[in-house]
């Protein structure tokens, strides 16, 4: 896509500012050639296009809360300045689910943040051994970009132009209303069954409902469409919802 990359290993010793950057004091020489210190910004890793944080799990709360802002806002604040993060703009983290010494649980509203939440298996039998031939073979896959950021950014305001039926969009809407509790649904109309009020203590929330939409309008034009059916909402609605 030639996008900035940037890879974050998270550990347990991370601090948010090795994230996000932080203020450090420079000394420089001013006209007159004497000695003066000044504050600069020195930006951390997070000041990318697509940032990958790899085991996120593994560091704690305080520092996983260092990508809220980046991911609602698309912007970073230290101190008492705020600096824009550069477009398009994107997340991408692993968790370790075998490790349980050492983890972390991600906080709420860092996992609403996220657009989808896919669980990698086992490979199969058959992908297993084609994931032996492309890494212990002699060849080396060639790597072509096929997008820039700016196609990026078209393709993400064209897909915000795909119609969708006000009955398609409240298929969606009670799909996550379903996922809430009884007690809490929304102005009492409950969708819910009585295994969600059984066994789910706070239901989906509206960025669920937006990435179920944003999903299957991108899935209605992949399919050649130009409108979003109930089958787009249905295939994308796990992975929106999973998290």
């Amino acid at each position: 896509l030639s996008l900035s990359f940037s890879r974050v290993q998270f550990t347990p010793d991370l601090m948010p500012a090795d994230v996000t950057g932080t203020t450090v004091v420079v000394e420089t020489d001013d006209a007159s050639g004497r000695r003066k210190r000044e504050f600069q910004f020195r930006a951390g890793p997070i000041f990318a296009q697509m940032l990958l944080a790899d085991e996120i799990n593994r560091a704690t709360p305080k520092t996983q809360s260092a990508l809220l802002e980046a991911m609602a806002e698309r912007s970073v604040t230290v101190g008492n300045e705020t600096h824009q993060l550069p477009k398009p703009f994107l997340v991408m983290a692993t968790q370790n689910p075998i490790e349980q010494e050492g983890t972390y649980p991600l906080p709420e509203a860092q996992l609403d943040r996220f657009f989808f939440k896919l669980i990698v298996g086992s490979p199969s039998r058959a992908e297993l051994s084609e994931i032996l031939n492309r890494t212990t073979g002699e060849a080396e896959a060639a790597v072509q970009a096929t997008l820039d950021p700016a196609k990026v950014l078209e393709y993400q305001a064209l897909i915000r132009k795909v119609p969708i039926a006000p009955s398609i969009q409240d298929y969606a809407v009670r799909l996550v209303v379903a996922t809430t509790p009884p007690p809490l649904n929304l102005r009492g109309q409950s969708f819910s069954t009585p295994m969600i009020g059984q066994y789910v203590r706070l239901g989906a929330s509206p960025r669920a409902a937006q990435a179920i939409v944003l999903a299957a309008k991108c899935r209605a034009l992949i399919e050649s469409r130009v409108h979003v059916s109930i089958d787009d909402l249905k295939a994308v609605a796990l992975p929106a919802l999973r998290h």
